[in-house]
């Protein structure tokens, strides 16, 4: 029990035998389940005429082990349905402004919490192996998901050839960057809600090349998991304007360090080479800081007007 997609379903199925106050809660919450996830059990009742008690009740009726697991199924619900000025209203009217702090932190924390708790440690591992025996490696993400896709993409190519990082506009330009994609390669997908159409389409042309397909996303049930072969779920529900994505990060984090011990010696090679360029080219010459004895090191040679 507790599966949040069939929730209107089964106060349909329900709805017949519920009881006159059970009814006007059902009634309610059809209507206005977007404001209803984000009330009291106290607060639901007292807007429609019944008691706290009542609103326990009818959560239990349906099959969740109390109010708690209701309101949950009814946040998961409305986490694609509302927009950004309904996401911002609700954080103003929930959290106020001497608890923003905390409240954010405590909610990233526990996204994290969740993540620990449910993901897949299989397809995790999945994940790394089919990484690890891919010819090219892609990796999608827009929007807000951009820098996390941006930063899984910087890590990959010091440790694999073929990492290509998909920029776009448009998905006739993301077809264009992934025109040689087959069935040796990989695509790791990134997406949040709102779920991205131009994502879900750069994965459903490289399962349909016969590529594997990675997703990282937020549930089971989201469109992103059609074409994957590999699901990475990750909570990322914050009712804001921001979207929570720490604990997605968190699971890129968690699949660089696996990826980086499987490779230990090659990722040590390229940072030696690296460090030898830096050095050769003088790229953290310029405004390098001395950690050993705290000062900052700064070089004035080629600054016009510099004392030296």
């Amino acid at each position: 029990m507790g599966n949040t997609n069939d929730l209107r379903s089964r106060m349909n199925e329900k709805y017949g035998r519920m009881s006159k106050n059970h009814k006007i809660l059902a009634a309610y919450i059809t209507d206005h389940y977007d404001k209803a996830a984000f009330l009291t059990a106290a607060k639901l009742g007292e807007i429609v005429g019944v008691s706290e008690s009542t609103v326990v009740r009818f959560a239990f009726s349906l099959g969740y082990k109390g109010y708690p697991g209701f309101q949950k199924a009814l946040e998961e619900l409305v986490q694609n349905k509302l927009n950004d000025a309904q996401k911002l209203q609700i954080t103003h009217e929930r959290i106020q402004q001497s608890q923003l702090l905390e409240k954010i932190l405590q909610s990233d924390a526990a996204n994290i919490k969740h993540t620990l708790e449910t993901i897949d440690q299989t397809a995790f591992d999945l994940a790394v192996d089919t990484i690890l025996g891919a010819r090219n490696i892609y990796v999608a993400g827009i929007r807000s998901c951009a820098p996390l896709a941006d930063f899984l993409a910087f890590y990959l190519n010091l440790m694999f050839d073929g990492v290509h990082l998909l920029h776009t506009n448009s998905s006739s330009e993301l077809f264009e960057q992934m025109v040689r994609i087959g069935k040796e390669d990989v695509i790791i997908g990134i997406s949040f809600p709102r779920y991205s159409m131009r994502i879900l389409k750069a994965m459903e042309f490289a399962n349909n090349r016969n590529a594997r397909v990675i997703t990282l996303t937020d549930s089971i049930h989201s469109p992103m998991n059609l074409y994957s072969s590999c699901n990475l779920i990750a909570k990322s529900d914050m009712a804001s304007i921001v979207d929570s994505l720490v604990a997605p990060l968190s699971v890129i984090n968690s699949l660089i360090v696996a990826l980086c011990m499987k490779k230990q010696t090659e990722v040590a090679k390229t940072l030696d080479t690296l460090e030898k360029i830096w050095e050769e080219y003088q790229v953290y010459e310029k405004d390098e800081i001395d950690s050993v004895n705290d000062s900052i090191k700064i070089h004035y040679a080629d600054i016009p007007g510099e004392r030296k």
